[in-house]
């Protein structure tokens, strides 16, 4: 055969081989197969779910990424569950994510945010009246988690509106009103400047843990490939 043609067969998946050096070997079993046209396709599809994401990495960029925007961080999976802990929370979040209904209240919200149809993060407003937006993180084309931040203003509530919001946040998840009344008082600010700036940041993050799961799929689906090439039938 040509060595053009066993080229082929190697990117194909129709001959597999473990290159040494310079020069390919081959299983005699695999040239047998091929030349009797039982040769098989390997499943170069790379694994999509978050097993791919490297989670020690995630948290570190996402813990910077908080701090320098100002803002809570945490990445989730696509029903909310958080898969990092959450990067500089405000005294605000704490005491919400520190009720067991509150932090379910946060996961539903982080689950519809996961659940927006629109590619480029969306700004929403969460159940507990903060401005938060997510940004996808896909590979292979397919959605397997999010990197959700925020928790701030777009201007400061009117006062009479906001103690009736915070009383009932305050019933609803057992939580002291005076603490939660002081804690949303510290609540930032963005303006649009500053929100469009976040924006864009928070979609270059994104698409840099992209880069590190698609890669970490990449090179878990080689060594599946490897494991694949090394079983030897009997």
């Amino acid at each position: 055969m040509d060595r053009t043609t066993i080229y082929r067969m190697l990117n194909d998946g129709r001959l597999n081989g473990v290159k040494v050096g310079n020069q390919w070997r081959f299983f005699t079993s695999e040239v047998e197969d091929l030349l009797a046209g039982a040769h098989r396709l390997i499943d170069k599809n790379i694994p999509v779910d978050v097993n791919v994401l490297p989670l020690h990495c995630v948290q570190l960029i996402q813990d910077v990424f908080a701090e320098i925007t100002a803002v809570t961080s945490v990445t989730t999976d696509k029903d909310g569950n958080p898969l990092t802990q959450i990067s500089n929370s405000c005294d605000f979040c704490k005491l919400i994510l520190g009720s067991e209904a509150g932090r379910q209240a946060c996961i539903d919200s982080w689950r519809k945010l996961a659940e927006q149809k629109k590619t480029a993060p969306e700004f929403t407003i969460c159940h507990a009246g903060l401005q938060c937006a997510r940004a996808r993180i896909e590979v292979g084309g397919e959605m397997i988690a999010i990197l959700v931040a925020g928790q701030f203003y777009v201007q400061k509530p009117d006062p009479n509106d906001e103690n009736e919001h915070l009383l009932a946040l305050a019933s609803k998840y057992d939580i002291d009103e005076g603490l939660l009344k002081q804690a949303a008082e510290q609540v930032s600010v963005f303006d649009d400047q500053k929100i469009s700036r976040f924006a864009g940041w928070l979609e270059r993050v994104a698409r840099m843990l992209e880069q590190f799961s698609s890669e970490r799929a990449d090179l878990l689906c080689r060594l599946r490939q490897i494991a694949e090439m090394s079983v030897i039938n009997p």
